[in-house]
């Protein structure tokens, strides 16, 4: 087992959340099934392969927000809703072929729960609102079946705005009148609102009428590597003035190298900025991406750990990067 005693202590009353992983995507394709101990197909760990059961206790997480992603860069919208509830469909397969190994839950007492009774934790979070194919009637539905976030923009623009890299990209649109009755919509339904992807005026947009924590479920920052898929200080400070989260992506390529340095040193520069109650992982694993080598899969969590100790991060901070977070922004949507 990877990490040192103490960071598998740290797990132990910390068990980590990760904000965003693209599995259920494979589930749908390929019919990837999460009981099974997997190792990455292709060289580097590249594009998936990435998550499991059993690779997700030896790493000891408690929770797996799983995003559902619909064609980011198709234009047509119609059939998209479709696609999200397949990959929900997928998952709530997997639950029933083997009753508890793995719960789909939508609160933080829950996770709570199945923690204690030895299961992991199921979150759901939409990547991208053309998946509601411009009818805001589809988040409640969405939210019945367990969705708790969704995000905003992917690749594409659509009915709520623009991205910040892709198809129909603009740097001074804000959010559209559908996009702000969205994030009203959203959390009226006790779904987060997720701002990756989103471009800068977009996101300040959404944190400006946002009356409960936003999330940035997968990023990097611009104060530790400067990369267009990285938001800046301001957009740091926009979400943590309302109690929100970001998580902090494990790809190289966004957050300037591999090794587990590179991915320390945002999370340190959002600790620097806006605290350490905002700070937190958002792995982007089986998203296409090729991972950071020791953070291949989650068996390398307790790694970070040691990494984040090996930095200065107090135990404390480390706690609330790896879980105490995500379930205090549960807690209060």
């Amino acid at each position: 087992m990877l990490g040192s005693d103490e960071a598998r202590a740290i797990h132990a009353e910390h068990p980590p959340i990760d904000l965003h992983a693209d599995t259920l995507m494979w589930s749908r394709w390929t019919g990837y099934d999460l009981h099974k101990a997997h190792e990455p197909p292709l060289p580097l760990a590249a594009f998936g392969g990435h998550v499991d059961l059993p690779r997700m206790r030896e790493g000891g997480m408690s929770a797996q927000f799983f995003g559902l992603v619909s064609l980011p860069l198709a234009d047509r919208v119609k059939g998209m809703a479709r696609i999200v509830h397949e990959q929900i469909d997928a998952l709530e397969a997997q639950m029933t072929r083997k009753p508890g190994a793995i719960r789909l839950v939508r609160k933080a007492d829950e996770v709570r729960a199945t923690q204690q009774a030895g299961e992991i934790a199921a979150l759901l979070g939409i990547e991208g609102a053309h998946a509601l194919e411009g009818n805001l009637d589809n988040i409640p539905i969405f939210a019945r079946r367990g969705v708790r976030y969704v995000g905003l923009l992917h690749f594409t623009a659509n009915e709520a705005g623009f991205p910040a890299f892709g198809k129909g990209r603009s740097d001074e649109a804000g959010l559209t009148n559908w996009g702000l009755e969205l994030v009203q919509s959203c959390e009226d339904n006790g779904v987060l609102v997720d701002l990756s992807h989103v471009n800068k005026q977009g996101f300040l947009d959404a944190c400006r009428v946002a009356r409960k924590p936003p999330i940035v479920s997968h990023t990097g920052v611009l104060g530790a590597f400067e990369h267009w898929r990285n938001i800046d200080d301001a957009q740091l400070r926009a979400v943590s003035d309302k109690g929100g989260v970001i998580g902090v992506m494990f790809c190289p390529r966004y957050v300037g190298g591999d090794g587990l340095e590179p991915v320390v040193k945002h999370l340190k520069h959002i600790v620097d900025v806006v605290g350490e109650e905002h700070a937190a992982l958002g792995s982007d694993w089986d998203g296409f991406i090729v991972p950071t080598k020791a953070l291949k899969d989650p068996r390398g969590l307790p790694l970070l750990t040691d990494a984040m100790l090996a930095a200065g991060f107090t135990r404390v901070a480390v706690g609330k990067i790896l879980h105490d977070n995500v379930m205090r922004v549960l807690d209060e949507a």
